[in-house]
């Protein structure tokens, strides 16, 4: 949804639209801070969380950029990778075993990418 969303947003919004939809997350959030306090997370996964969140803002920020450009068609195509990119990394930095759940996913992922990029 974020992202259709992000498509309607004509280029006069300027980076709002993200601005708007990180307002959202902590909104969403606040109530379970408020009942049970913010998280006690050692300082190098705080620093960790910090930089994905960081880098999702990144990523909102380029999708809507791609959007207002007309370059849509290409920003979808890389979305649709979205879901081998954990697994990869999981394979890579983790030396994770692929499940035969994920192996069908990546093929899921390639096979929407192809078909994306056929039109």
């Amino acid at each position: 949804m974020q992202y259709v969303a992000l498509g309607l947003a004509g280029p006069s919004a300027g980076l709002w639209p993200v601005a708007a939809g990180r307002v959202a997350a902590v909104v969403l959030l606040l109530p379970h801070v408020v009942r049970h306090g913010p998280p006690r997370l050692p300082r190098r996964l705080t620093v960790q969380a910090l930089l994905v969140g960081a880098g999702a803002a990144l990523g909102l920020i380029l999708y809507l950029l791609a959007a207002q450009r007309q370059l849509l068609a290409v920003a979808v195509v890389l979305a649709s990778l979205y879901p081998a990119i954990p697994v990869i990394l999981g394979l890579a930095l983790l030396h994770e075993r692929v499940t035969s759940r994920q192996t069908a996913g990546l093929l899921g992922a390639a096979a929407a990418t192809v078909l994306l990029t056929l039109g």
